[in-house]
């Protein structure tokens, strides 16, 4: 298939521009961050991404959703990470709806996707034990359908109505669903450097609603369900990159110094020439990688790994070198070009960051 999109995936990419520059502006999130928003996101711009039918773009129709491919989610999410958006799509749609739609029984994706595609309650995945990407590792345990541990680095884990668990038992790893408003379960919330947020949360005998798949189906779950969400938030990291790239371009035009634009400095056109090659080259493998998801392709692990490392080295790039073609005005918090120099950081971390997914394909190819 070639590195394009359809007719259909450009009419959505433009949609989602159109919305997110209109609703969602990078001022929304320094404004949910100033006035310390409860929620960490704004419900009506949520409410009407529900409505547009974004939260079930990828499920299947008899649930709700459209059926529309994880290339087709891909351009919203490199859309919101453009504007750096804080919604529960990453959460609720991409993390926890991807672990229910690839393994759920139809009766679950029935009772907890339908409720995803109508915006009816929040999920979060709670994988994380170590203060490092580690989502094989758990020490919480399940006994006689009660669950006792605790998880770190949960994605709006302060707002979620239902939380996905691994925990260990006799039979192994599992998934398991639980209430994260029941008894037993202790939520805290962390606001993190880029104003999204995370939470820490404890498990005291908390009780077991559901699971997903069968005991010990956990490591196949999680690797499946993280590579499809280290996609995803590959597409947002692009997209944020891409939108800081353009921002400085802009201003290497727009700055003078000796009475000249200092984007006629031959040494800073050749740092702007490297930047835009490696986006481009990011740019192919996202793309290519959505569309592996979509045609359920066999190198699905080894493509996850390979974007998610390259992605989040070129993050790191982009973000150093907008800050440094700025200069020092670039660090204030006057200038947006420091969020998204947050959001970098964050999102290069988040489900494993470049040495991670280096060692990740280094083992996928033997070596």
């Amino acid at each position: 298939m070639a590195l394009v999109l359809s007719e259909e995936q450009q009419m959505l990419k433009s949609s989602a521009k159109e919305f997110f520059n209109g609703n969602a502006p990078v001022s929304a999130l320094r404004r949910l961050r100033d006035e310390k928003n409860a929620d960490g996101y704004d419900k009506r711009v949520w409410e009407e991404m529900v409505q547009m039918g974004w939260s079930g773009l990828v499920f299947p129709e008899e649930y709700g959703g459209l059926q529309f491919g994880y290339t087709g989610l891909g351009q919203i999410m490199y859309e919101s990470g453009k504007t750096l958006t804080a919604s529960p799509l990453m959460s609720t749609v991409v993390l926890a709806g991807t672990v229910i739609n690839e393994f759920g029984s139809s009766e679950q994706k029935q009772k907890y996707i339908s409720d995803i595609c109508e915006g009816k309650r929040l999920f979060a995945v709670a994988f994380e034990e170590k203060n490092i990407h580690s989502p094989h590792i758990a020490n919480t345990k399940v006994v006689d359908n009660k669950l006792s541990g605790s998880k770190k680095f949960v994605l709006d884990g302060h707002i979620a109505d239902v939380f996905l668990v691994t925990a260990s038992s006799d039979s192994g790893l599992g998934v398991y669903v639980v209430d994260a408003k029941g008894a037993g379960v202790h939520v805290e919330r962390h606001i993190m450097m880029d104003s999204r947020n995370a939470s820490t949360v404890t498990f005291d005998n908390a009780s077991v609603l559901d699971m997903i798949g069968l005991p010990g189906d956990g490591k196949t779950i999680i690797d499946r369900s993280l590579d499809i969400a280290r996609i995803c938030l590959s597409a947002e990291m692009l997209g944020s990159m891409e939108e800081a790239f353009s921002r400085t371009v802009a201003y290497l035009k727009e700055r003078k110094q000796f009475g000249v634009s200092i984007g006629s400095f031959q040494s800073l056109q050749h740092r702007a020439a490297h930047m835009y090659c490696e986006i481009e080259l990011c740019k192919s493998l996202v793309i290519k990688s959505l569309q592996a998801i979509d045609q359920n392709a066999d190198n699905l692990a080894h493509l996850a790994s390979m974007t998610k490392a390259k992605v989040g080295q070129i993050t790191e790039l982009v973000s150093n070198e907008a800050i440094q073609m700025y200069g020092g005005i670039g660090m204030t918090d006057d200038e947006e070009i420091g969020f998204f120099l947050k959001r970098a950081r964050v999102s290069q971390q988040t489900l494993g960051d470049y040495n991670y997914h280096l060692d990740k394909y280094a083992v996928l190819n033997n070596y």
